[in-house]
Order: structure tokens, then C-alpha cells, then sequence
């Protein structure tokens, strides 16, 4: 139903934990190289627990080779602080794409501004913290596109 993009991420665990949300939600997940780890990494693999099997994932050499695939114009959404309007104030459609950046310094600055429109914040109150964790912020906002989309009855057996 969605896509979910990480765009070169660094930490096995936390890559592990959205392959496991993404196993339970059935949106898939891609992940965009350089990775910094191993696909083998056994955080990894742990953090993933044995939902592996249930996993649809692609893994893609660059953005442009993703891109490429998804046809001219994908709707895709970044998940990126200081974007100008919050993750809750757009609607969600089935097959959007959610993409997140590097846990050490996000999304890049030229694709986001690109991409404005399209750029959203996952708002805090508490003006010295940077960031949430990036498993987190998947589980934010990949919610709120599944709870639009009143997907709870979709996730009983057929």
C-alpha cells in the first residue's frame, strides 16, 4: 500500500526495526546505497527478529536508479525537520512514497528544496532537540498515511 525509502542509512538496527514495521504494515521498503552496513549485519538481522520472510524490499544502487523505476512522477513525500508544513496536514493516498534520510545528516538540502511542496516536519516542542530516532519517525508518519486510509480492516486475513 505505501513505500518507504531510506536514502542511504547508517545504523543496522534502526534499518532493521522499519523492515519489521514495514513486514506488518505490507508497505515495502527500499533501500537506496551507499548503505552503512551489511545486508548480513546480524543487528540488523536481529533488529528485523524473523519478519524477513515476510518482508517485500528492494535494494537500489543510487536515487536516480530508484527514481528511474518509479516512472516521471511519483508522489513522493520527504520526511525532513524545518520542512514548511507538517506531516499531518497533507492526505496520504495508497502507493505514496515516504522518504527518509541519513540518521547523521538527513535528507540532501538540493532535493528538498526541489521538492518543497512535497517536503514535510514531524513538529517537537522542545526547541533543543534535534531529531527522533529514525525508526521513530517512520512509525509516525507511516501510521498516520495507514490511519487516513482506514487500513486497519485491510490488515485481517482474507
Amino acid at each position: 500500500m505505501f513505500h518507504v525509502v531510506l536514502l542511504e542509512p547508517e545504523i543496522p538496527p534502526n534499518t532493521g526495526n522499519i523492515a519489521r514495521l514495514c513486514a506488518a504494515t505490507r508497505s515495502t521498503l527500499h533501500l537506496v546505497e551507499p548503505l552503512g552496513f551489511q545486508i548480513e549485519d546480524r543487528h540488523l538481522r536481529r533488529a528485523g527478529m524473523d519478519y524477513w520472510q515476510h518482508l517485500q524490499w528492494r535494494r537500489w544502487p543510487d536515487w536516480p536508479s530508484f527514481l528511474q523505476h518509479h516512472g516521471p512522477s511519483p508522489r513522493i513525500w520527504f520526511i525532513e525537520q524545518r520542512a514548511p508544513r507538517p506531516y499531518h496536514a497533507v492526505r496520504f493516498e495508497p502507493g505514496d512514497i515516504l522518504a527518509f534520510g541519513r540518521e547523521s545528516t538527513g535528507l540532501p538540502r538540493p532535493l528538498l528544496e526541489a521538492a518543497r511542496e512535497r517536503w514535510l516536519d514531524i513538529p517537537m516542542s522542545h526547541p533543543d532537540c534535534r531529531s527522533l530516532n529514525l525508526s521513530n519517525c517512520v512509525a509516525i508518519v507511516l501510521f498516520e498515511a495507514l490511519r487516513q486510509q482506514s487500513v486497519p480492516a485491510a490488515w485481517q486475513n482474507p
